[in-house]
């Protein structure tokens, strides 16, 4: 199984159904004034990068699948939210969330980011992203940005460790 991710500019069909998806189920689970996750036009927006991710299950596949969503939006320099994370229900569990996760890292690391923040919903149904998210060095933090206290929602932030350049020889 082999994950390939993608700058996307949020136009394919899939991407867009995969996206509401995620919005549908944050209203469904959240009361409208509390849900923050973007709609593609959001997505598309200066200062946001999104990438998709999208699964081979066979060397050389050429029908890739949708599997995962994420997004890295500049907050000011060196700190940036991780928003729009999203793996597909039906993968859930097998490890790509962490590879997700550990994708938009490595991405804003390299871009100088210091700092990843992240708000998720305080309901039963966050429970397993909060997990995830302290089990990778996430911890729980003040609203950041333009976000106000919110009974729900569960501000996290994480510090990265600097990336080491390499000095030529």
């Amino acid at each position: 199984m082999e994950l390939y991710f993608t700058l996307d500019p949020a136009t394919d069909p899939r991407v867009v159904a995969f996206l509401q998806e995620h919005l549908d189920d944050m209203y469904r689970i959240s009361p409208p004034e509390s849900v923050h996750a973007l709609d593609v036009t959001q997505l598309r927006q200066p200062g946001i990068r999104f990438w998709t991710t999208w699964l081979s299950e066979n060397d050389g596949d050429i029908d890739l699948r949708l599997v995962g969503t994420c997004a890295l939006k500049e907050l000011e320099p060196g700190h940036a939210e991780l928003k729009s994370m999203r793996v597909s229900a039906a993968l859930r569990g097998k490890g790509i969330a962490q590879q997700v996760l550990e994708h938009a890292i490595a991405q804003a690391q390299a871009s100088g980011v210091q700092r990843i923040s992240l708000e998720t919903g305080t309901e039963a149904f966050f429970a397993p992203a909060r997990q995830f998210y302290a089990r990778n060095g996430f911890a729980l933090c003040e609203p950041f940005g333009s976000y106000v206290l919110d009974p729900n929602s569960c501000f996290m932030t994480c510090e990265l460790a600097p990336t080491v350049q390499a000095v030529p020889a």
